[in-house]
């Protein structure tokens, strides 16, 4: 069993910068792809970022140049470093680990960009 749990999520001025953790545990080889996905109320769950167990990264349009994804392979972590927040960047945000065709999901961190 995988098990991920999320955390650095808060609320933010826009314009500010927070950082989301990501720590796997439990069953955590074979790991191909780990990754950050937000869902706003009323809207569908959207892919962030991505990040491969070789280091190859993927962005949505909307945060690329502001979002950075990042993985910690000694600490089985994940983060994302968010900066230059803009209200529309409010959402419940979770971590995501693919591995052998499945997709594990944590629980979510709330980010609220708010003034």
């Amino acid at each position: 069993q995988l098990q991920l749990v999320e955390s650095g999520g808060g609320l933010v001025q826009p314009g500010g910068s927070l950082r989301l953790s990501c720590a796997a545990s439990g069953s955590i080889f074979s790991i191909s792809a780990m990754g950050w996905y937000r869902q706003a109320p009323g809207n569908q769950r959207e892919l962030v970022a991505a990040i491969t167990n070789i280091g190859s990264t993927n962005y949505a349009d909307s945060v690329k140049g502001r979002f950075t994804i990042s993985r910690d392979n000694a600490k089985n972590t994940v983060y994302l470093q968010m900066n230059s927040l803009k209200p529309e960047d409010t959402a419940v945000y979770y971590c995501n680990a693919h591995k052998r065709m499945l997709d594990y999901w944590g629980k979510g961190t709330l980010v609220t960009v708010s003034s």
